[in-house]
């Protein structure tokens, strides 16, 4: 069982080394301190050690594989945000997430698609013709 103190220290690592913490994280920090070291062991030995795939790739596929799982448009943003950090361009960012449309369908693209949008302010065109208005497709 770690101190409030170690475990404030833990998180403080954890952003620094992630770039990122989730609001779990910052829970589990206080609550169930062991479970969080256990998962956090697993996610970095998974995604953020550096072993044969840089950083940048392994945020492509992060994101990529939340879109698929239909993350919250939240978690989702966070990861373009890292990914943004890291050096990726909103471009090579979206062409990761459109893998996500032939292989899991149009609602789960549509949900990362949105993330996207609203991180990186991509605007769209919008008809001059008469049409019903048919909404963003994401929850």
């Amino acid at each position: 069982m770690a101190t409030e103190a170690e475990a404030q220290a833990y998180i403080d690592d954890m952003a620094r080394a992630r770039g990122y913490v989730l609001d779990y994280h910052k829970v589990m920090a206080k609550q169930d301190f062991d479970v969080l070291t256990a998962a956090n062991n697993l996610v970095s030995s998974a995604y953020l050690k550096q072993r044969k795939l840089d950083r940048a790739t392994k945020e492509l596929i992060f994101i990529v594989s939340l879109t698929v799982m239909r993350a919250s448009k939240g978690h989702i943003q966070t990861h373009i945000r890292v990914a943004l950090d890291l050096g990726l361009s909103p471009g090579e960012i979206l062409e990761a997430i459109e893998i996500a449309l032939p292989e899991a369908g149009i609602v789960a693209f549509q949900a990362g698609f949105d993330a996207w949008r609203e991180v990186v302010g991509a605007d769209g065109l919008e008809p001059t013709v008469t049409v019903h208005e048919g909404g963003s497709g994401s929850n």
